[in-house]
């Protein structure tokens, strides 16, 4: 189980530094990647890519050094609100095409918040 959670933190630490990268420092990007970002405050995308970068490193760093190993359960549940509340934003916005990448983050973040708990 444990091999697993790794690979699932691993995985899940890359796809939220992509994210986290476009949102947060490279917005451009993120507008032509993600057509929402145009519609929604820069500051608040900025601020989304930030948490979600400071998440990822939260699911790897603590549990990795031993120090605050709590806190990865606690980045992946934080991760997970992040997750579920684009999927709302989403189905507020009627674009379901977008929310299976959702789901797919939210079932990872906590399955890594369960398992390390």
């Amino acid at each position: 189980m444990n091999v697993a959670l790794w690979i699932v933190q691993g995985l899940l630490a890359l796809l939220f530094i992509y994210s986290g990268w476009l949102k947060g420092i490279q917005v451009d990007k993120a507008q032509v990647a993600w057509g929402w970002v145009d519609d929604v405050p820069r500051g608040l995308v900025g601020f989304i890519g930030v948490m979600e970068l400071i998440g990822a490193i939260g699911l790897i760093v603590p549990e990795a050094t031993g120090i605050a190993p709590a806190m990865t359960p606690a980045a992946a549940i934080g991760l997970a609100v992040i997750v579920l509340l684009g999927a709302l934003f989403h189905v507020k916005r009627k674009e379901y095409k977008e929310i299976g990448v959702n789901v797919v983050f939210l079932a990872l973040a906590v399955f890594v918040a369960i398992g390390r708990l």
